[in-house]
């Protein structure tokens, strides 16, 4: 986070303040961050809004600059103008799709989800940040160089929001039921499966010093357990990694990230493994 010099700012053409531009502010505020607005529109001009809120901004202190586009989509307009800037970041306010909509149609949040080649801070709630509960989601069970890399990222972003929002890292990892059916006798019983996923969590909470009061191990699925212990935490912040599943599979099943965006109370903060990113960001440049 705190390497991050420049945040993609998506504002909604309204007279009430940007929920967006509110978390842009304050992480810019301890970052220095440069603040690009953008409105995504091909109707209506903006530029008297745009004005205004520059202004302000720059009275503020900040760094602002301003625009007004149009490319297809939603999505493809935030991440033309994202590679176009360079941000490391994009906030954008997050609304809840229609059901039958969603079950027709991907919706444009989660497009953004899976394509966007950086960082995407979904905001869901004009709650404040400080001295809340920030939850970082990983999945210990898998220790693959790219899981662990994804998981240093996740770790690294939730001390850096805990620290300009002067809230408290808590780590969650979800661990599959017993399956009788399972080869490996330590899957057939759930103590031995925590028992094994607790082991596990222990070279991982050295790495990454998170004590047994803020590590919460649980059964079941992730995109049930993680609501469900950012609702009882009461966080603040939800930050999940994605590796960006895309294609028919990805349509159908969907990525854990994009199916708890409508359940999770808290504002939620997406990071995908670095070689993702490269790969998405040849797509982008190379138009496919």
């Amino acid at each position: 986070m705190q390497a991050i010099r420049s945040i993609l700012v998506v504002i909604e053409p309204s007279p009430n303040e940007s929920l967006a531009l509110k978390r842009a502010k304050l992480i810019a505020g301890v970052t220095q961050a440069h603040l690009h607005l953008l409105i995504c529109d091909k109707e209506h001009d903006h530029s008297a809004l745009l004005s205004v809120l520059k202004a302000s901004l720059m009275q503020d202190g900040h760094s602002v600059t301003t625009e007004q586009a149009w490319n297809k989509s939603l999505h493809e307009t935030i991440i033309d103008v994202q590679q176009a800037e360079g941000c490391g970041l994009v906030i954008k306010q997050h609304f809840h799709d229609n059901p039958l909509k969603k079950a027709l149609l991907t919706p444009e949040d989660w497009k953004l989800l899976r394509y966007c080649p950086c960082a995407v801070l979904m905001v869901k709630t004009e709650r404040s940040w400080a001295d809340k509960v920030i939850l970082a989601a990983v999945d210990v069970g898998n220790s693959d160089e790219e899981h662990r890399r994804l998981h240093a990222s996740i770790i690294d972003h939730g001390y850096d929001i805990a620290s300009l929002a002067k809230g408290h890292l808590h780590v969650i990892s979800a661990h599959p039921s017993p399956m009788l059916s399972a080869a490996d006798p330590v899957f057939q019983l759930k103590e031995t499966i925590e028992a094994h996923y607790r082991e596990q969590c222990k070279a991982f909470q050295a790495e990454f010093d998170i004590d047994d009061e803020h590590l919460h191990i649980e059964e079941g699925p992730a995109d049930v357990l993680i609501p469900h212990i950012a609702h009882k935490l009461q966080a603040s912040v939800t930050i999940i990694g994605t590796v960006a599943r895309t294609g028919f599979s990805g349509a159908l099943i969907g990525n854990t990230a994009e199916v708890v965006l409508d359940s999770l109370e808290s504002d939620v903060l997406v990071l995908k493994p670095q070689d993702i990113m490269d790969h998405l960001e040849e797509l982008v440049t190379s138009g496919k």
